[in-house]
């Protein structure tokens, strides 16, 4: 086995825990957001501010990234609108759009 082979296979499983960054990571805020760059397990919960910032700002209309992959991450962000209380409904973006790589979301309309 190569060395650089062995090496990525003996790394701690703690490397993984370890943030690149020490402080959060504040985004500007538009109608859209790639979820690409962030790992599996925190989706939900990204959605979900995601969500909830938007609403607070009166976007009323988005499109969250996901990819085509098998489905996974696209599950996992209908998962959190299904549920979502400022989601007024969701469907897959038209293709030019990203298709079902990515959900077209209408939050409901704040009072």
């Amino acid at each position: 086995m190569a060395e650089r082979d062995k090496n990525w296979l003996d790394r701690s499983a703690a490397d993984d825990d370890q943030a690149p960054f020490d402080q959060p990571v504040v985004l500007p805020l538009t109608d859209v957001i790639d979820l690409h760059p962030f790992q599996p397990k925190d989706i939900p919960s990204v959605v979900e501010e995601y969500i909830d910032q938007c609403a607070q700002a009166g976007l009323r209309r988005l499109r969250l990234i996901h990819g085509k992959g098998i489905g996974v991450q696209r599950n996992a962000v209908r998962s959190v609108l299904s549920r979502h209380p400022a989601v007024l409904s969701y469907h897959d973006a038209p293709a030019e759009a990203g298709g079902w790589g990515a959900t077209l979301v209408v939050l409901k309309q704040q009072n």
